[in-house]
């Protein structure tokens, strides 16, 4: 079921590709005690937690924004036929583009996409297998790209990723399925800087550490504030408790500096705050409490 939000000008759509158990808390999360999550165990659990197995509740998805008659995703998740190390990512054969299309849009709709970095489970469908070859599946699409990810990435600068879930030869794999091929399609837009005006509700800015070019989106429409921050928050409770990091960071200190800087604004500005792999409400607006940031209310979509 496609689940949408209108907020100011724009329509945000929610689109599943995937839900399941990804890893276990104390193997994903490696500084949060298991008591934090047992406190909180009453409202994680079964959307974001599984409370008998430990594992952390995941969806992969993606955000379609109709913004001033464009039609944009926000990251593309995983992608058909991939090869990847993780086993239940690995040579999917999903509908994802059914469900795109029940949230009325074809492939040949779309203008821009945006992919908030290089991680293999929000560039997938960046791209599809035809006739052997990757090409790009949004064939009109624009593709936004942080020059810092995509230079990162490349598996010509030879880096090894710090994730004990991807392996230099995973993200190499990925940058050529799933990357290379818009590149060389002439539909990459490789922005760098400050910021990113897409039109005059949004504008991408960089927030780094989850990888070098992490970025996020600020929705501005009317009085309705959004920000898609990807993969800055995997689980609410980093809503709450802010330095808490997962392992799949680069950079762990710079991922803390700019989720605590994010949710700031966030709450300053009563900004809708959409991460990527939420589950159950899929975002929360967060306030300013007793000097601490904290969740206000869950995001009310309905369904289109």
């Amino acid at each position: 079921m496609v689940k949408k939000i209108v907020l100011g000008d724009v329509e945000v759509s929610r689109v599943v590709e995937w839900q399941g158990a990804f890893a276990t808390t104390d193997v994903l999360f490696p500084s949060v005690p298991g008591e934090l999550w047992r406190r909180h165990e009453s409202w994680l659990a079964p959307d974001f937690l599984n409370s008998r197995t430990g594992a952390w509740q995941a969806n992969v998805q993606t955000w379609v924004l109709r913004s001033a008659g464009r039609t944009i995703l926000v990251d593309t998740g995983l992608g058909n036929d991939k090869q990847r190390e993780v086993e239940v990512f690995n040579k999917l054969d999903g509908d994802f583009l059914d469900r795109l299309a029940a949230a009325g849009v074809r492939p040949e709709d779309v203008d821009l996409v945006v992919n908030t970095h290089l991680h293999n489970d929000h560039v997938g469908w960046n791209t599809r297998l035809v006739d052997g070859e990757w090409v790009p599946t949004f064939p009109n699409a624009r593709y936004l790209i942080s020059r810092a990810d995509f230079d990162f990435w490349n598996p010509a600068n030879g880096h090894v990723p710090k994730s004990p879930f991807q392996s230099a030869s995973d993200t190499g794999v990925t940058f050529e399925d799933s990357v290379l091929p818009v590149h060389q399609a002439g539909q990459a837009v490789l922005w760098e800087g400050d910021s990113h005006r897409i039109d005059e509700d949004l504008v991408l800015e960089p927030a780094p550490g989850h990888t070098p070019g992490s970025t996020v989106l600020w929705l501005e429409s009317g009085i309705d504030r959004a920000v898609f921050v990807g993969d800055l928050v995997h689980t609410p409770l980093q809503m709450i408790e802010p330095d808490h990091d997962t392992c799949l960071s680069e950079d762990r200190t710079e991922a803390t500096r700019s989720r605590r800087r994010v949710l700031e604004r966030a709450a300053a500005t009563n900004s809708l705050v959409v991460p990527a792999h939420l589950g159950g409400a899929g975002a929360a607006e967060v306030v300013r409490s007793n000097g601490a940031v904290s969740i206000k209310r869950w995001a009310p979509f309905s369904d289109a």
